[in-house]
């Protein structure tokens, strides 16, 4: 796995989100499931991500104040994505999840350590996502 730490604040710096954001390595991407073959019964495995329904651009993010996250494909809107996972997150989670979609990241250590958000939600504890379900 090839990660990132990346810490975030707002413009007041009330918040202080604390993120890895991760992307598989290439060694990761061609691993084989031992259990999915192909449709026509052969023995050929199929590699473990396309199972997942994963590509290289899918990315893990992780809040590292609660320890949760989830896999996203950069290019959407963070907000509708975040819809779709019922993950306990800090107040900074969405617009640091925002910030990020808006970067190049084909290099993750080309990414910055430390990013201030400006104006963003200010609260004392985190909260859990909804999710898709309970919309």
């Amino acid at each position: 796995m090839i990660a990132k730490f990346i810490e975030a604040t707002d413009a007041t710096r009330f918040n202080h989100g604390k993120f890895m954001v991760a992307r598989f390595s290439e060694d990761e991407w061609l691993r084989r499931s031992r259990i999915a073959t192909f449709s026509d019964g052969s023995h050929d495995r199929l590699l473990l991500p396309d199972v997942c329904g994963w590509a290289g651009r899918h990315i893990l993010v992780l809040d590292l104040q609660t320890g949760e996250g989830a896999i996203f494909l950069p290019g959407g809107l963070a907000a509708a994505d975040l819809r779709n996972h019922r993950i306990l997150v800090c107040p900074m989670f969405e617009p640091f999840l925002a910030w990020l979609y808006e970067q190049d990241l084909t290099d993750l250590n080309a990414l910055p350590g430390m990013v201030n958000l400006g104006d963003g939600p200010t609260a004392m504890h985190g909260y859990r996502r909804p999710g898709a379900s309970e919309q």
